[in-house]
């Protein structure tokens, strides 16, 4: 992932003392939060809880974004600056943040996503352990207890907002309730079986429902990466495709390359359903509908 230079943090910082006069905005304007999150995926679970309390901006928002490309804007910085709640991914996903909310000065809470997961192991939020996976958000469990602190943060900056705020919370966590309910049909009918997820994206949705994931780690690493897949590991990964235990394979539509491509060609030609999964909200949807899209096609392709 690209991550802002000292020199591009001080650019960005400078671009927003022209813009903002070196002020920072308020937490609540006029009852309204300003909420900066790194990606619509917590923007828009911040929309949901928030409603008419919150104002969002969504630094990723576009589906053909690849999040390991962004490199934040002025208007960004400014964003942050003005933020009276922030949200962020960590481990090392959104390194880009850092850098923002460094320069911004801001004194906003912040709230990141990785470290309520069930796997975080501690340390600092904004690295990603070894070993860790950051891309928490396709672990229901997980953007419930996230949900649930963004509420909180919302009811102590507009308090008399809390009973709507809460009311929106309890339907948001019915329905990742729901999401893992269906996950755990799945792997009723499925644990056991393995799925080749070309990056490591979706592993924690195929884990709930029971699925092995028997991807070489030197290729779903190097795909993440943006590097060459070693030869060997790619021979190691058509041998897997081969071996005719694969029941899925999970491809990022976000990002890949001629591996990937071959992978996935080496799929179809052996039959084995492909699937297709974005890091970011595909437009018009909410979390819980993109998630439940997901979690369908999974039981399909399984079927």
């Amino acid at each position: 992932m690209k991550k802002l230079t000292l020199f591009g943090v001080a650019a960005l910082a400078a671009s927003v003392l022209a813009l903002a006069g070196c002020s920072s905005g308020a937490p609540v304007d006029d009852g309204n939060v300003h909420v900066v999150a790194s990606t619509d995926v917590y923007g828009q679970i911040a929309a949901q809880i928030g409603g008419d309390t919150v104002s969002v901006k969504s630094l990723i928002s576009s589906p053909s974004q690849d999040p390991h490309e962004f490199e934040p804007s002025a208007s960004d910085q400014l964003a942050v600056n003005r933020a009276g709640l922030i949200l962020q991914n960590g481990a090392g996903y959104d390194a880009f943040m850092t850098g923002l909310i460094k320069a911004s000065g801001t004194k906003a809470p912040v709230l990141t996503a990785a470290i309520y997961n069930s796997a975080w192991p501690g340390g600092d939020p904004a690295h990603a352990p070894d070993g860790f996976n950051e891309h928490v958000w396709y672990d229901p469990a997980t953007m419930t207890t996230f949900a649930t602190a963004t509420a909180e943060e919302l009811e102590n900056l507009v308090p008399n907002a809390s009973a709507a705020i809460k009311k929106r919370l309890a339907t948001f966590i019915a329905e990742t309730g729901t999401l893992s309910a269906e996950l755990r049909d799945i792997a009723t009918k499925h644990s056991g079986e393995d799925v080749f997820a070309t990056e490591p994206v979706p592993v924690y949705m195929t884990e709930a429902a029971g699925l092995v994931d028997v991807t070489p780690t030197a290729f779903s690493e190097a795909v993440e990466a943006g590097s060459d897949v070693p030869p060997a590991t790619l021979l190691s990964a058509r041998d897997i495709l081969r071996s005719g235990r694969v029941k899925v394979v999970v491809v990022n539509a976000q990002a890949g390359g001629a591996e990937t491509t071959t992978v996935i060609d080496e799929a179809k030609r052996l039959g084995i359903p492909v699937m297709s999964v974005t890091e970011t909200l595909p437009r018009g949807l909410t979390y819980s509908d993109w998630m439940q899209r997901n979690v369908l096609a999974l039981a399909k392709a399984l079927s």
